[in-house]
C-alpha cells in the first residue's frame, strides 16, 4: 500500500518544533553511522531546466528515502518517495515543497541552537520568501528572540514579510533598507537568496554572531563575500562532500586552497558532540547549509507516521494484484 500524502496534508501535520527535533535526531544518527546520505545530482534540461535527486537511508529505523525536484520556467516540483527496508514497499508518495521549506529552517534551527550565543537576541534575515520566512521562525523557536530586521531587494515584499513575520512571531520584525542596516549588530544572520554574487559583507558583522548561510547551492553562487568566510572562526557544513562539489561561499572564498577545508566541521559531528562547536562568545561562527536528503528523510517518515495517525492521504493502486507479491 502506497499513501499519497498532499500538500496540505503535510502542512496539518508537520510542525518547526517537530521539524526541528525530527532533523537534530537524525543528525546525531548520520554521526553515529546508522544513516547513509548519498549528495545532490542534477541534470540540465533543455531550456535551462533541471532536475534534481538526492537520497539516504535510515538504517535503525528501516526507512530509505529519495527526493527529486524539477525546476523549470521558474516552477518548482517535490517529490520525496518514502521506501520500508524489510519489505521494500513503497509506503507513501509525499509532495514535498512545505516539508522541504520546513526541513530546510529545522537545520538551520539546529544549527542555531548549538552554535550561537545562548544570550542571542536580535536576528537578521536576508532574503523575503519563503525559505525566509522558515528560517526566522526556526531561530525563533531556539533562542529568544526580541527583534529581527529584513533586507530584501523589492521594498513592497519586504515590508510584507516584517508585518506577516511580527504578527506571527509575536515580536518586531523591522524592515531595513539595506542589508548593512539589517546585518550590524546582529547576534544571528540568516541568509536566504538567489543571489550569485555577495549580499553580506563581513565588514558589517558583529563579533560573536553566528551565521547561516543557506541560499547559494551552485559552485559560482555567493551570498557572502571573502571577508565574511575569513572572519569565521568556525565553519560547519551540512556534508562536506556536498559543499565542496556546491558551496560557492566556500569554493570562491578559499579560491583552491585545500587547507582551508581541513578545518571544516560537519553538524552532525558538531550535533553529536564529536565535534566542538563555538568555544567562546566571542567567536563567529558558520552554518554554511546546501540541504541534504538525511532531513528529507527524517521529516518523511515523521510525516508518514503522523498522517496514518491521523488517517490523512489516499492509497495509491501501486503493484496491487502483482504476480510477484
Amino acid at each position: 500500500m502506497t499513501l499519497h500524502i498532499s500538500e496540505s496534508e503535510v502542512r496539518s501535520v508537520l510542525t518547526m518544533p517537530i521539524a526541528i527535533e525530527t532533523v537534530e535526531e537524525i543528525s546525531r544518527k548520520q554521526a553515529n553511522g546508522e544513516v547513509a546520505v548519498h549528495p545532490r545530482r542534477r541534470f540540465e534540461l533543455p531550456g535551462g531546466g533541471f532536475f534534481h535527486y538526492m537520497a539516504a537511508a535510515d538504517f535503525s529505523a528501516g526507512y530509505v528515502a529519495m527526493k527529486q525536484y524539477t525546476y523549470v520556467q521558474g516552477k518548482i516540483r517535490f517529490m520525496v518517495p518514502l521506501y520500508e527496508m524489510k519489505t521494500g514497499d513503497l509506503v507513501a508518495m509525499i509532495e514535498a515543497d512545505y516539508m522541504g521549506q520546513l526541513r530546510t529552517g529545522a537545520a538551520t534551527g539546529v544549527a542555531t541552537k548549538i552554535l550561537s550565543r545562548q544570550n542571542s537576541s536580535i536576528a537578521a534575515i536576508i532574503g523575503t520568501g519563503g525559505q525566509a520566512r522558515t528560517q526566522l521562525e526556526a531561530v525563533a523557536a531556539v533562542r529568544k528572540l526580541e527583534s529581527a530586521r529584513v533586507f530584501g531587494r523589492d521594498a513592497a515584499k519586504r515590508e510584507k514579510f516584517a508585518k506577516e513575520m511580527t504578527e506571527r512571531l509575536g515580536f518586531p520584525v523591522k524592515s531595513a533598507a539595506s542589508s548593512s542596516e539589517a546585518v550590524r549588530g546582529a547576534d544571528i544572520l540568516c541568509t536566504a537568496t538567489t543571489a550569485a554574487n555577495p549580499v553580506v559583507s563581513g565588514a558589517d558583522l558583529a563579533p560573536g554572531v553566528h551565521i547561516n548561510a543557506i541560499g547559494a547551492n551552485h559552485a559560482h553562487k555567493r551570498e557572502l563575500d571573502d571577508e565574511a568566510v575569513a572572519s569565521a572562526d568556525v565553519i560547519v557544513v551540512d556534508s562536506i562532500e556536498q559543499s565542496r562539489q556546491e558551496a560557492g561561499d566556500l569554493i570562491l572564498a578559499f579560491r583552491g586552497d585545500e587547507t582551508c577545508w581541513t578545518g571544516v566541521k560537519k553538524l552532525s559531528d558538531v550535533a553529536a558532540r564529536k565535534s566542538p562547536g563555538r568555544t567562546s562568545d566571542s567567536e563567529v561562527t558558520l552554518f554554511k547549509s546546501n540541504g541534504i536528503a538525511s532531513w528529507d528523510l527524517a521529516v518523511a517518515m515523521k510525516v508518514f507516521a503522523l498522517a496514518k495517525e491521523k488517517r490523512l492521504g489516499r492509497v495509491l493502486p501501486f503493484w496491487i494484484g502483482d504476480v510477484f507479491g
